[in-house]
């Protein structure tokens, strides 16, 4: 009998999946669905490729489109740059349950029909150009992921979309143009795990209801105006791992009730207006990675309890009012990587603990009043893990020192700059092989520029402006690798925050997140340089800002430098050039700052390429002329007058960027952590 059994049970899985087979190749799409999807695909261009209406062919088979045995179930056309407006036809196909049209260029209002398809499980319409309100008579009793971000939406925050969607668990409405109080509203969506609402203008404070869902785990209201002390019910939120509320205008201070976060793991607070200190609860969490307060108003002695933080990776608490000394348990935090004291009141030296950070990868400490830039290099040279050091704005007047014993071989990003400091380049720094980006910018260093920095290979970005430089440009610049093919290194983390902060004369400030985002330069103005400009510079094809003004160089402008062809910037500008502009310039067709002011160049300017879009400044103190420039006859070597040194100062300082107001180092675990955990999240 079990024999017999055993074949009629496996008789018939064969014929289930015979049937099964024959079932899902019989698939046909419903008149109705066919329908609805001819009209949606009549508003919108170009036209999915594989969409074909005059064919026989099944709808169920066209790219995006899943079916089950009956009706189109799924409809997924992401990134595929469809434009137009979306159809109210949509709403007819009511047994979708994903409808996904993300990273298009579709526009207009959002159909109400969409919000009443009552199968539907995920919408994601993100990345698109839909403007007006999400409707009221939003009904979609199944949904459980929403994704409206990166679009024009305005009015106040939907949180009617809880009212008849009770199984959200992941919105997300960041980067639109909501408006108006935080409303309450979310209490409803009690499964809710993901909430995405930053980038928008919502204002007041975080309503009371929001703290009452038990299973959020991560909160992105970053980038909004939301003011007002931060509650204490923000402790109910016992399943958070992720919160952020940066870039807002919270006060007061921090509230103590970080030991009921069993989980977080990531907490950012940084650009708001908190006082006080770093809570105790705060300061003991065993699960925290990242923790970024920088940019506030917080003071005192800093303390973090490292031998409990065992898993912080991230610290970010630049720009606040602590004061004392640098902590010296630091190293304690075993995994802690990246670390931003800058912009603090410490001063004193680093501390001897320091030599222990092994784990350490970034630095910053910048404006922080140290002193002894020997005992400085001579600890940290220590820690061999280290890839970024940020100095800047310490040491006032120090000597630069030169002891062959230093070794930083890992160190790709070195910024020592506005220090005053004087000497020379120390020939130590010629074994950190491994450089990117270097910058000793406004700082008293003198002598020769060594010609070792030319052997550099990873070296994109060198700022050795507002020093005294003599002698001339070692022609090894010339031949720096990565400025004749572009091979900057992606491996450092990306930022989250900025690196530095670059100011120039009319103080627009230039942020730059990623250090090898950072436009591939060679500064060099304001030293007193003395030769020529060499022909071979030409070969730094992939060179974006050249600046040599001020440096008293002499000779002819080379025709050559037309190979420099991704030049945005080029600054020739008090040097004592002669000749005349190479008509050859014209093929730089990326160069949109140019000035070769105030030398003894002759003749007519170049009126091709980018030549007419620069202002008569560009060209003044010189015995040129051209179309709608400088009139040939009337030039008179009156023109040409010697620039003060104020001027000389200012001249150009569109280019020459300035690092003296502030260096702040950015927090690279934080962006790839928190990427790495976003798309962890999001599985709709």
């Amino acid at each position: 009998m079990g024999h017999l059994l055993h074949h009629y049970w496996l008789v018939m899985i064969v014929l289930a999946a015979i049937f099964h087979s024959s079932n899902s190749h019989s698939l046909t799409c419903h008149p109705r669905d066919l329908e609805a999807l001819r009209d949606f695909v009549n508003e919108l261009s170009p036209k999915p490729d594989t969409w074909d209406f005059n064919s026989t062919g099944d709808c169920c088979e066209w790219e995006g489109i899943t079916c089950d045995s009956v009706r189109v179930t799924k409809l997924k056309l992401v990134s595929k740059t469809l434009s137009g407006k979306l159809s109210e036809s949509l709403g007819r196909l009511h047994h979708l349950t994903v409808l996904n049209l993300s990273r298009n260029f579709i526009s207009g209002s959002i159909p109400p029909s969409i919000f009443n398809l009552t199968n539907l499980e995920a919408l994601d319409l993100s990345s698109n150009g839909f403007t007006g309100l999400v409707p009221e008579s939003l009904n979609l009793p199944s949904l459980k992921s929403l994704s409206l971000f990166s679009n024009m939406l305005n009015g106040s925050l939907p949180v009617h979309i809880c009212r008849n969607s009770a199984y959200l668990k992941l919105i997300r409405l960041e980067f639109n143009r909501f408006s108006g109080e935080f409303p309450s509203g979310f209490e409803k969506c009690s499964l809710l795990e993901h909430l995405f609402i930053s980038g928008n203008g919502l204002t007041g404070n975080i309503p009371e209801d929001l703290f009452h869902l038990q299973r959020l785990s991560l909160l992105e209201i970053q980038e909004n105006g939301l003011t007002g002390s931060l509650s204490p019910a923000l402790g109910n939120l016992s399943s958070l791992v992720h919160l952020d509320i940066s870039s807002n205008s919270f006060s007061e201070e921090i509230p103590d009730v970080f030991n009921k976060f069993p989980r977080l793991e990531y907490l950012m607070a940084r650009s708001n207006r908190f006082t006080g200190g770093i809570p105790k609860s705060l300061a003991n969490s065993k699960t925290l990675r990242l923790l970024n307060l920088g940019n506030n108003s917080l003071s005192g002695p800093l303390y973090l309890n490292c031998t409990v933080m065992t898993n912080l990776a991230s610290l970010d608490l630049g720009t606040n009012r602590f004061n004392s000394s640098l902590p010296e348990h630091l190293p304690l935090c075993r995994q802690l990587t990246h670390v931003s004291l800058a912009r603090n009141h410490f001063d004193g030296h680093v501390p001897e603990s320091f030599k222990d950070f092994h784990s350490l990868s970034y630095l910053g400490i910048s404006n922080c009043s140290l002193v002894n830039i020997s005992s400085t290099l001579h600890i940290l040279h220590h820690c061999k893990n280290l890839t970024t050091l940020v100095l800047s704005l310490n040491f006032d007047g120090e000597m630069l020192p030169d002891y062959p014993s230093l070794r930083f071989k890992k160190l790709k990003v070195l910024v020592v700059a506005n220090c005053r400091l004087t000497g020379l380049v120390p020939r130590w720094l010629s074994k950190s092989t491994s450089l990117e980006l270097l910058d000793l910018s406004w700082n008293s260093l003198s002598g020769a520029i060594p010609y070792w920095i030319g052997g550099f290979t990873n070296l994109f970005y060198l700022d050795l402006s507002r020093n005294s430089f003599t002698g001339e440009i070692p022609k090894s610049l010339t031949r720096l690798h990565s400025l004749i093919s572009q091979e900057i290194s992606a491996e450092e983390p990306s930022l989250d925050l900025p690196i530095f902060l670059k100011k120039s004369k009319d103080g627009r400030a230039l942020q730059y997140n990623h250090f090898f985002r950072l436009p591939p330069t060679l500064e060099l103005s304001q030293n007193n340089l003395s030769g020529p400009i060499w022909e071979e510079f030409g070969n730094l094809k992939s060179l974006h800002v050249f600046n040599l003004n001020d440096t008293r160089l002499s000779g002819h402008i080379p025709s050559s430098l037309s190979g420099m062809t991704s030049l945005e910037v080029l600054d020739l500008s008090n040097n004592h050039l002669s000749g005349s502009i190479p008509s050859s310039l014209q093929k730089l067709t990326f160069l949109s700052k140019f000035s070769v002011a105030n030398n003894s160049l002759s003749g007519r300017i170049p009126t091709g390429g980018q030549f007419q879009t620069f202002p008569n400044s560009s060209f003044e103190g010189n015995h040129v002329c051209g179309d709608h420039r400088f009139d040939c006859q009337a030039d008179t070597p009156d023109q040409k007058r010697p620039s003060t040194s104020d001027e000389s100062d200012n001249s150009g300082s569109d280019f020459a960027l300035d690092f003296s107001y502030g260096v702040a180092l950015g927090l690279g675990l934080s962006f790839v952590v928190v990427i790495a955990f976003r798309q962890k999240l999001f599985r709709f």
